[in-house]
This record gives C-alpha cells, structure tokens and sequence, in this order.
C-alpha cells in the first residue's frame, strides 16, 4: 500500500465519515441544531473537495497506484451512503431515493469489477451522465443537510430534495447506460 498525500486524502475522507454522523447524534441541547447542519454540512464538502483534490494530485505529482484506484470509489461510496441514511433518518430524503442511489453503487461497482476481471473495463468507464449524477447528488446531500435557511431564501429543503429526486432519475439512467454497454462489450466478445 503505497503512502501518498492522495491515498493520504482519501484516507481522510474515510475517517471523516463517523464524525460526520456522530455530529448529528449528540445528546440534545449540546450543541444547536444550525450549528449541527451547518458543522454536517462543512464536513461533507470538505469530503467532496478531498475527492476532487486527491485525484488531481495522484496526477498532478504522478502518484498514481491500484491501491488509490480501488480506494478512492471506496470512500466515495461510503461518504454518500452515510449521508443518504442519515438524510434518511432525519426525514430530509425518502427511502425509496436513498435505496436506489446505493443499490446502484454496488451494482455498478460489481459490474465494473467484473468486465475489469474479462479485460473490458474501459466499455465501463464513467460517463457524462454519470459525472451529472454525480454534481446533482453532490448539490442534494449538500442542501439537504444545511436544511436551513440561507439568509432570506427558504427553499434550501425543497431544492435539495428535488435535486436528489433528479440525481436518482439520472442514477438510474446512467445504470442502464453501463449496463447497455457492458452487454454489447460481452455480445461482441469471441466466444472464450
């Protein structure tokens, strides 16, 4: 396991997970609810920006490795499903949106394992609508987390939910946009 201030990053991202989800699970009283979305809230995006950074640096710096490869989607997948079953439980997304977004996750994490063991990951590789699903999503947990009122303007629940309604939509689509491809990668593949 090569050690490097990208796998270094993601490795952040992992262990911002659990203060992440204890801060909305403090005894009631100990701090208030603004500064707990709020907290919440600076600590996803700051998770998000990590995600961002930690792969420009891998190329930036040229430290790239397998092990920062299969790590990064890791712990992008773990910080949205922590933040989707905490929206969840809190009551600001729908069960129905949260099982779809991660049911999706593994499957295509498995979909892409799999054609990578036949030699094909690249009929897999992330698309333009899976990049979309991915800021739409991002957008959603981000507001619905925050929750409250940025200065006069109210609608911070209701966008965030409608955007997560759109990031399932586009989750969905972008599944069968993989799912499509991999077939055709497999129907055109000699018989073995």
């Amino acid at each position: 396991m090569p050690f490097n201030l990208p796998n270094a990053l993601t490795w952040l991202r992992i262990l911002l997970i659990p203060l992440f989800v204890a801060i909305f699970y403090l005894p009631d009283g100990w701090v208030p609810k603004h500064a707990i979305n709020l907290t919440a809230t600076a600590i996803f995006a700051l998770a998000a920006i990590t995600d961002w950074l930690d792969g420009w640096l891998a190329r930036r710096l040229n430290q790239m490795s397998a092990f920062g490869a299969f790590l990064d989607p890791v712990a992008d997948k773990l910080m949205v499903a922590a933040a989707l079953i905490v929206l969840v439980d809190l009551d600001r997304a729908s069960v129905d949106v949260a099982l779809i977004i991660i049911g999706r996750e593994i499957a295509i994490s498995a979909l892409r394992e799999w054609m990578a063991r036949l030699g094909r990951s690249g009929k897999v590789a992330v698309s333009f609508i899976g990049k979309l699903k991915t800021t739409a999503q991002m957008i959603a947990i981000l507001l619905l987390l925050y929750h409250d009122p940025i200065g006069d303007w109210q609608y911070t629940p209701i966008i965030g939910r409608g955007l997560l309604y759109l990031a399932a939509f586009l989750t969905l689509w972008s599944m069968l946009h993989y799912l499509l491809m991999a077939w055709k990668a497999l129907r055109n593949a000699p018989a073995s």
